[in-house]
């Protein structure tokens, strides 16, 4: 888009001088077909939403129009479509000159807060998009590659958005785990407040409102590990649920009842007969506590399914995807690998895509994320492994995607 117009035609000289000769603005677009082509305000505008809407009988109606205004004018035919084609080009990336420069002051102001206040800033961001679980994940990422830390959803310690905690940490919000709403993340950080940090799951469902905190609600919280404080292990809170909410409902109605303590006074807590307890439990398998992460929140949080294929991978693929997408490599081609790198790699897949004669699967092994191309036959051939929650070994050529960035 930086070939520069004012060497095409001279009268173009005083539209692009300040812009070094390169269209930055809709509004020089509009100056360009006043001056070359003889357009009125009003038919440049028209130009201009034409443009916008990228809309090819518009489009051509224009070229047709401008070619003929500039032509008339004294301007070459080859020269004045070689201008529209550069005019067009312009319309897939600019702006008005009001937006770019509003974008460009929110832009510095948004890089300069992510420079100096990263905790702060990805607290910020993560909060802002907190009900959708793939822009959490993103976050996440984004994140820890400014080398902030994300913690773990605590009852004791988290609010109901992201929470800074700490110079390099952020807390998880409890509203971003699945199934849990603003009203029961209310009800348990006022109960925190009034009486101090949870002991165990009987001491919160016997002091908070469970008409606004259901059960749905607490298994979610349970099986996003924002409950790991108060039991031994995940498996055991889940067990324990059913008597705890009791016990609770229990201390509701002996309030609401007007009961008190067996040895009187105006204080104390309600008499409540006793819920029997089940004994701790083995906590869940690896791949089933991993399952429910991924469910309440998205994505693997305490660890990844590939974490039992460590040992193993070390010798066959030991290259991790982290290593792999990061800067680009020095040297050739603009920074880019002159030809595929050959490796092995392995991944939990993500998802899968079809685009045009190829299938996309993204591989995730816990450092970072790679999208993978792979051709008919080869689906052909695996398709039977192919399946998204797999854990493939993929070998192939490793390059930089010269469409993405």
């Amino acid at each position: 888009q930086g070939q520069r117009i004012d060497y095409l035609h001279p009268a173009l000289e005083p539209v692009l001088k300040p812009t070094y000769g390169v269209i930055l603005y809709q509004e020089q677009v509009m100056q360009i077909a006043q001056v070359l082509a003889g357009y009125t305000l009003g038919g440049a505008d028209l130009l201009r939403r034409a443009m916008g809407k990228k809309k090819p009988e518009e489009m051509a109606e224009q070229r047709s129009v401008f070619v003929s205004g500039a032509t008339a004018r004294g301007v070459p035919e080859r020269q004045a479509t070689h201008i529209f084609d550069l005019m067009e080009k312009f319309a897939g990336y600019g702006f008005n000159k009001s937006h770019s420069a509003a974008y460009a002051v929110l832009t510095y102001q948004t890089a300069w807060l992510k420079a100096h206040y990263p905790a702060e800033f990805a607290a910020a961001v993560l909060s802002c998009d907190m009900d959708k679980t793939d822009k959490v994940v993103v976050g996440i990422d984004d994140a820890r590659e400014m080398g902030v830390t994300v913690l773990p959803p605590d009852v004791n310690a988290s609010d109901y958005r992201f929470e800074v905690a700490g110079e390099a940490s952020v807390r998880y919000g409890l509203g971003a785990v699945k199934g849990v709403g603003l009203a029961a993340v209310e009800a348990l950080v006022e109960a925190r407040r009034a009486g101090g940090p949870f002991r165990d799951l009987y001491d919160l469902c016997t002091r908070v409102d469970l008409a606004r905190v259901n059960k749905r609600c607490l298994e979610a919280l349970i099986k996003s590990g924002a409950f790991d404080a108060l039991g031994p292990n995940r498996a055991t809170l889940a067990a324990e649920l059913p008597a705890a909410m009791q016990g609770g409902e229990q201390q509701t109605r002996a309030q609401s009842q007007g009961q008190h303590s067996l040895f009187g006074g105006e204080e104390g807590p309600a008499a409540v007969p006793a819920v029997a307890r089940p004994a701790a439990l083995p906590d869940w398998p690896a791949a089933q506590r991993l399952a429910f992460e991924r469910e309440t929140l998205g994505h693997y949080l305490s660890g990844h399914p590939i974490d039992e294929y460590r040992h193993d991978l070390k010798y066959l693929a030991p290259a991790r995807i982290g290593e792999l997408t990061g800067a680009r490599p020095a040297g050739g081609g603009e920074g880019r690998w002159q030809a595929p790198r050959n490796l092995t790699v392995a991944g939990l897949v993500l998802d899968l895509k079809r685009r045009g004669n190829r299938t996309t699967l993204i591989l995730d092994d816990g450092s970072g994320r790679l999208e993978v191309s792979l051709f008919d036959e080869v689906l052909a051939q695996h398709r039977d492994l192919i399946v998204k929650d797999a854990i493939l070994m993929v070998e192939g050529g490793l390059r930089w995607d010269e469409f993405i960035e």
